[in-house]
């Protein structure tokens, strides 16, 4: 039997607050909640993104370093730094540029869980 991929992706995290990690999504990523089960200390996160979700499991701390960074594409990356900016979000540097290819940006929510937003210089 072949193996058939669904259409959506849960990107999971580990967060230190629950409340505040939904309200920070919420407010910079644009995200909604989809569930919360408290019972368990989990939600997930619809992301402006068709079929790809955030989860987060509520732990005690958040190891840093290591494990996968998620890139939300972006139309428009100078406007994207602007909004981080007016939320006063951590960045790693200034934008990174790759003639011909993209340009990129990394930055943390506020358990240090590295994110990137992406603009693509490539033809179509």
């Amino acid at each position: 039997m072949a193996l058939k991929i669904g259409s959506e992706l849960t990107c999971s995290m580990g967060v230190t607050d629950m409340d505040a990690s939904i309200a920070w999504y919420e407010r910079v990523m644009l995200c909604t909640l989809l569930y919360r089960a408290d019972d368990i200390r989990w939600c997930e996160m619809a992301t402006p993104m068709t079929g790809v979700n955030i989860g987060f499991s509520e732990v005690e701390s958040v190891g840093q370093g290591g494990g996968a960074t998620n890139v939300f594409e972006v139309e428009d990356i100078e406007a994207a730094k602007a909004h981080l900016d007016a939320e006063g979000v951590r960045q790693d540097g200034d934008i990174q540029h790759i003639p011909g290819l993209v340009k990129l940006l990394t930055f943390y929510d506020p358990d240090g869980n590295a994110f990137m937003f992406s603009q693509s210089e490539m033809a179509a």
